[in-house]
């Protein structure tokens, strides 16, 4: 008879010791968190390591924080209502809607239904893209993210990306324009309660290896009450968000 590779897990009680032994030894790396917001207002935060992945459910009025701290992350972002997940991101009309590919403060982010998921609401980076789609490994980290949410590989729509930019040439080619500085990051409002799925994997025209990608959320329902953009379109967009939002609402307490 063959011994066991680890005596010692050759038993629930060893096997139990064994994996608290290793928990214990083990280091996770948190992000670093905003010296502008108060600890007690953080919601949820996470460090996603090169060829990672996250899913979270996010409330109306949260404030999320994308960092690239070291300078060569690459966040692959979808967003789906949480109460009716068929309502996702639309990069089509996030690009059409608002006349303008490139994204960046006051940005809207609009389902094909008229409604804002978020709203950009600080951008120190400029480097971000909306035409290229995500890889196929961040595809497949977006579908295991999914998953963990109930979602099915059906659900994983087109993604826009952070922290890696692509700018179209007169000819109408696609260039990449390398990684936003180590440091930078972009802040969404979220608008309605949604599903986040993130993927850190590279970009399809730029192949290397991301760095750790920080996301830290805090509650920020005063910023829902502000003009983050005066553009028609984005009003118009934002009067479709809160009358869905009021119809939730007097839904559930009915």
């Amino acid at each position: 008879m063959t011994e066991p590779s680890n005596p010692g897990t050759a038993s629930t009680g060893g096997a139990r010791s064994h994996a608290r032994a290793q928990a214990e030894a083990a280091t996770i790396a948190g992000p670093d968190l905003p010296s502008d917001v108060p600890s007690a207002k953080i919601t949820w935060s996470q460090r996603i390591p090169g060829g990672g992945y996250a899913n979270v459910v996010l409330g109306r009025g949260t404030r999320v924080r994308l960092s690239n701290p070291a300078g060569s992350a690459c966040a692959h972002v979808l967003l789906l209502r949480a109460d009716a997940p068929w309502e996702r991101l639309n990069v089509a009309d996030t690009v059409k809607v608002p006349w303008q590919a490139y994204l960046s403060t006051g940005h809207p982010l609009l389902t094909d239904q008229g409604r804002v998921l978020a709203t950009v609401l600080a951008d120190d980076s400029g480097h971000h893209d909306t035409l290229c789609g995500p890889t196929s490994e961040a595809r497949e980290l977006l579908r295991l993210a999914g998953a963990k949410q109930g979602l099915s590989r059906r659900d994983i729509a087109p993604s826009v990306s952070f922290f890696r930019g692509v700018r179209v040439s007169p000819g109408g080619a696609l260039n990449a324009t390398g990684s936003a500085p180590a440091g930078s990051s972009v802040d969404l409002l979220i608008h309605l309660p949604a599903v986040l799925l993130v993927a850190n994997a590279a970009h399809p025209l730029d192949e290397r290896a991301t760095t750790d990608l920080d996301i830290v959320a805090w509650s920020a329902p005063e910023d829902l009450t502000a003009d983050h953009n005066s553009d028609p379109e984005y009003q118009r967009a934002v009067q479709n968000t809160e009358a869905a939002w009021t119809a939730m609402t007097l839904e559930m307490t009915a």
